[in-house]
C-alpha cells in the first residue's frame, strides 16, 4: 500500500497558512501522551480550532496501534470531518506521521498530508531538538502540557 499512496510533505509554515486558509481541514498529532505532555503541543487557538490526538505508536512499547485507524476516523467522524478533508499529520519530526498519513489514506481518507520536519524536528549539532527545523523552530504557537 505504501508504494502506491502519494504523500505530500508540506512545510510547517505552509501547513498552518492552510490550516488557516480551509475551516475543513484538520491537525492530528500522532505522538505519544508523554511527548504531548512534557514536549508540548501545536496550538490552533487562534485559527478557533483544535488539534486531534491520537498516538501511532503506544508508549512505552513503541508498538503501532493496531485500532489506530479505528481510533481516529471515529474522532474525525465525531467532529464532522469528511473523507475529503485536508488532514494534516505530524509527529516529532515526520515519519510517524508519514506513516499514520499513509494508513489513513488507505481508509479512504483523499487529502492526507505530512508535515515537514514533525513538532521538534531534526537533532541539532548539540543532540537536541527544537532548534533546526519544525513547528518549535519555525516559531509556530504551541503550548505545554
Amino acid at each position: 500500500m505504501a508504494d502506491r499512496v502519494n504523500i505530500e510533505d508540506v512545510p510547517v509554515d505552509e501547513t498552518w497558512a492552510r490550516l488557516g486558509a480551509d475551516a475543513g481541514s484538520v491537525l492530528v498529532d500522532v505522538r505519544t501522551r508523554a511527548e504531548w505532555t512534557f514536549v508540548g503541543t501545536p496550538d490552533l487557538g487562534t485559527l478557533n480550532k483544535r488539534v486531534l490526538t491520537v498516538e501511532w505508536q503506544t508508549f512505552p512499547d513503541n508498538r503501532v496501534d493496531p485500532d489506530f485507524v479505528e481510533k481516529l476516523s471515529s474522532q474525525l467522524e465525531g467532529a464532522g470531518v469528511s473523507k475529503d478533508a485536508e488532514l494534516f499529520f505530524v509527529c516529532r519530526s515526520g515519519a510517524r506521521s508519514r506513516s499514520a498519513a499513509i494508513a489513513m489514506a488507505g481508509a479512504g481518507y483523499t487529502r492526507c498530508r505530512n508535515v515537514a520536519d514533525g513538532f521538534e524536528g531534526p537533532l541539532d549539532p548539540t543532540q537536541k531538538r527544537g532548534q533546526v527545523a519544525g513547528w518549535k523552530a519555525a516559531g509556530l504557537p504551541w503550548r505545554q502540557g
